[in-house]
């Protein structure tokens, strides 16, 4: 059954325990269909207070549109649970919806749902937490509730956002690498070369802008810091410990970003218009040169016929760049989560739930718009990709970028995505320089990380 969220609340987002007595019987109880009274304390069979059990009860799904399919897929895969779906904004461009719900129904002491899809890669800092003095929303995931069986399979790093203090709260549903996505048809037409590192890719702005203006060779044009400023190792945000950051926005890591940033909207290499405006669409169908981005873009954007529609057999796509002789690494876009609640009186079905969407072919493989989070299912969705024939290029450079996301860009318990809007954004979209401003940047950031509990050094 579908439920649809009030809008005003939609808006802008193992290791098993061995047990004995108590826990045994809790265990025993459970399988078998009884309800059973929670766990006292801190020790529960998962690493969790549970609340008393009820199998066979109907568990509620919160997601977000897109992620619509993945019910039903587990629906016509187990028709025997019951699924009540709620649609929500999934805390998009950091609406912080998911937090700010769940904190209402932490004060209340009821409402939570059973499984949370979320958009963004913060939540588990947050959801780990008590708030109002309850326990945390998000079920430990790594201590027999989803085996390590499952969690290992998972694409190395790719957990790495769930993970607070050593414990796993949710499972990754996709990746979001970037990686330079390019027009292989409109280089060789051009005579240029393809950019091996960002020294390059800049040069090759210049060159663009002076040649061909109109051409583009990237976006700036939307509040994603993950694509140049982690493609550059600027590490304005590593979070460093559950409530410790470290926040460092003007060194040469940074500065060399925005420089490249400065330059290209300068020349108009770089587009400062969001990929998603029906401005851009107009303004660059069939003059994007290349463009560094996440995996997504591929459908969102390239094969899109309500966008780009770059044709069939142009789109190439090559590795994260490097800074001179740096290693390479990038950043992500995205990529959601899912969430299952400490609140759950039908953990089972809940966690079966968890698991399937995030791991199942049926619907990672044969539906999901992204590179999938769970290898097995990653190598089988790059091989559909790949036998399209859509392609200019082989997608090796997909699974190459998916190791190389850099885990110094932190994911704390506010939007950078948001500070980058509100700090930086203009600047660019007003011709004015980022690196002149990378000290009002750090400022924001920490005042934000200070708000949220966060000791800043």
């Amino acid at each position: 059954m579908k439920e649809q969220m009030n809008p005003s609340s939609a808006r802008r987002i193992g290791r098993r325990i061995g047990m004995v007595g108590i826990a045994a019987a809790a265990v025993v109880a459970t399988l078998t269909g009884c309800s059973t009274k929670a766990q006292s304390g801190s020790n529960g069979q998962y690493g969790f207070d549970e609340a008393a059990q009820s199998k066979g009860s109907t568990i509620t799904v919160w997601v977000d549109a897109t992620r619509a399919p993945a019910v039903k897929a587990f629906e016509q895969a187990n028709p025997s649970i019951k699924v009540k779906t709620v649609t929500y904004d999934g805390s998009s461009n950091g609406s912080n919806s998911f937090k700010t719900k769940m904190g209402l129904f932490d004060r209340s002491g009821s409402g939570w749902p059973d499984v949370v899809f979320s958009s963004q890669n913060n939540d588990a800092s947050w959801a780990s937490q008590k708030t109002a003095g309850k326990q945390p929303f998000a079920a430990v995931l790594d201590k027999g509730l989803v085996p390590q069986s499952t969690l290992s399979n998972f694409t190395k790093g790719s957990l790495d956002v769930c993970t607070v203090d050593g414990k796993v709260y949710c499972l990754r549903n996709d990746l979001a690498q970037n990686v330079l996505w390019y027009n292989k048809t409109l280089l060789t037409k051009f005579g240029y070369s393809l950019p091996t590192t960002w020294e390059e890719y800049q040069q090759l702005g210049a060159k663009v802008a002076k040649d061909h203006p109109g051409y583009i060779i990237g976006s700036v044009g939307d509040p994603w810091p993950e694509i140049y400023m982690a493609g550059s190792k600027c590490g304005a945000n590593e979070v460093t410990g559950a409530r410790t950051m470290s926040v460092d926005t003007e060194s040469t890591e940074c500065k060399r970003a925005t420089d490249l940033i400065d330059a290209g909207v300068a020349n108009k290499s770089l587009s400062t218009l969001s990929v998603f405006s029906p401005d851009f669409v107009k303004k660059y169908s069939g003059k994007v040169l290349m463009m560094p981005g996440p995996v997504w873009f591929s459908g969102a954007i390239f094969n899109n016929a309500q966008s780009l529609n770059v044709p069939k057999g142009q789109l190439g796509v090559a590795n994260p760049l490097p800074w001179g002789s740096d290693q390479a690494v990038t950043g992500n876009v995205g990529g959601g989560t899912w969430f299952i609640s400490s609140h759950s009186k039908n953990l089972a079905a809940a966690t079966k739930f968890a698991q399937y969407v995030t791991t199942a072919d049926a619907y990672q493989v044969d539906q999901a718009p992204g590179y999938p989070a769970y290898a097995p299912a990653a190598t089988k969705w790059l091989a559909k990709q790949s036998s399209s024939g859509y392609y200019a290029t082989d997608l090796s450079a997909v699974t190459t970028a998916a190791g190389e996301v850099w885990s110094g860009w932190g994911s704390p318990a506010f939007s950078q995505e948001a500070i980058w809007a509100k700090v930086m954004s203009p600047l660019i979209t007003s011709g004015k320089s980022t690196t002149s401003n990378l000290a009002a940047w750090g400022t924001e950031i920490k005042n934000q990380a200070q708000v949220n509990g966060y000791t800043v050094k």
